[in-house]
């Protein structure tokens, strides 16, 4: 045995081949199954298990409810407690957050009812025919534009992440759940018409290096986009995941700026203002600005950079000795994820996790690892690599350069602890 196998072996990084994975997967099912249906263990079994094989349930034996039962279609009741994340402790309602319960979602698609909220003033409701979009300053022809002719622009879709700036700030990562930690941010299908095409319909003129955008709230939310954003892939969007905007979200325009940190995509778009310089508003100087170790702050950071954390296992779950798959959600504000790194020895050794399709850029990614669990102590982590070439770093390495000073922009790899008895909690949270 080399000397790599024989530390992939201690590690618990066991390379095998799909068909090895499914034979194993099967072998195991088999032998679950096989103890569940012995005929006398059913004949057995008391009330609470009547529905159990080889008997008939009760929801086959009577017709289900009519399709028109609900207007508005509802998660099983069974699935109540996958439920937005409110913090117990906060006081300030209407300026405030809910986070994403990352870890009982698949895929990379967030639910609309249970995306990330973070609002500076309540959230508005808003009569879409009497909403209006402002554009001046710096243009040939001014606009107002009712939603209406929003609408009448040429429109496209697209899938990316809004992930704000403070997930999870630097003195916050002892949370017990991947919620807890990361979740402020998800990610959706968001459609709308590009912000250039409509700055292109205002003419924008040669001085325009900047554009305030300005929400219809009560903070009144104000928040300066370079122009080269704008004429990039900015978008003004007003439907997500098929549906028009919640009123959470936005509705009925949002700015998306993808990739950019969460608190620049303004929601309730009432007015965009070209000009020849930055606002300076409230939340691009005293607020949104990173502290740095000798006093300065790092102003205009916009990036949210390369990231992941791995949501199953994670904190409070429990797992079984054996076969179990590490799967988790990575992203980038820089554009694809091209790789993923999984360790099961606390950071000692690491090995590429499977990326799911699609791999889109600046949206969240899948990733799987498969993991053969031998029932001992173990810390497990990933770290993500962009297009970019950036390496998600540790905790210890990102506070070397930003100190701990700052708030925002914590990308630290984040790690799960295994105990004996299966249970997972927060490795940054001392045993």
């Amino acid at each position: 045995m080399s000397v790599q196998e024989r530390s992939d072996r201690k590690s618990g990084i066991m390379k095998r081949s799909r068909r090895d994975v499914l034979r194993r997967g099967s072998v195991l099912a088999g032998s679950a199954l096989a103890g569940a249906v012995l005929p006398e263990s059913a004949h057995a079994a008391g009330e609470a298990d009547k529905n159990l094989p080889p008997n008939i349930p009760e929801w086959m034996k009577s017709p289900g409810a009519d399709v028109g039962s609900e207007l508005y279609g509802t998660p099983s009741l069974f699935e109540k407690k996958v439920v937005r994340n409110v913090p117990k402790d906060l006081k300030q309602y209407t300026s405030a957050s809910c986070r994403t319960p990352l870890q009982d979602l698949d895929g990379i698609i967030t639910p609309n009812g249970l995306f990330y909220e973070r609002h500076h003033g309540g959230i508005p409701t808003i009569d879409p025919a009497e909403h209006r979009l402002l554009i001046h300053g710096l243009v040939e022809r001014p606009l107002i534009l009712t939603m209406d002719d929003v609408r009448r622009f040429p429109s496209q879709s697209r899938i990316h992440f809004i992930e704000c700036s403070g997930n999870p700030a630097y003195d916050a990562i002892y949370g017990k759940t991947a919620s807890d930690l990361v979740g402020l941010v998800s990610c959706a299908e968001w459609t709308g018409v590009p912000l250039k095409t409509v700055l292109e319909e205002a003419g924008l003129k040669p001085q325009a290096k900047w554009v305030i955008a300005e929400g219809a709230d009560a903070a009144a939310l104000t928040r300066s986009i370079p122009i080269e954003k704008c004429l990039d892939d900015a978008m003004l969007v007003y439907s997500q995941n098929g549906e028009r905007l919640r009123p959470a979200q936005g509705y009925p325009l949002r700015v998306l700026l993808p990739g950019f940190e969460g608190n620049m995509n303004v929601k309730w778009l009432r007015r965009l203002h070209a000009t020849d310089e930055p606002a300076y508003s409230r939340e691009e100087t005293s607020k949104y600005t990173d502290s740095m170790p000798d006093g300065k702050a790092r102003q205009f950071t916009f990036y949210m950079e390369a990231k992941s954390i791995i949501t199953r296992p994670s904190g409070t779950h429990k797992i079984e000795k054996g076969f179990n798959e590490i799967t988790g959600i990575a992203w980038s504000g820089h554009g694809r994820i091209v790789g993923v790194e999984v360790s099961v020895d606390e950071g000692r050794s690491w090995a590429p996790a499977q990326l799911q399709a699609p791999v889109l850029t600046r949206a969240l990614t899948r990733f799987r690892f498969p993991w053969y669990w031998d029932g001992e102590p173990a810390v497990i982590m990933s770290r993500a690599t962009d297009e970019s070439g950036y390496v998600q770093p540790t905790f210890a390495e990102l506070t070397k350069v930003r100190g701990l000073n700052s708030f925002y922009h914590n990308n630290a790899i984040l790690p799960w602890r295994v105990a004996t008895s299966g249970e997972v909690s927060n490795a940054n949270v001392k045993a």
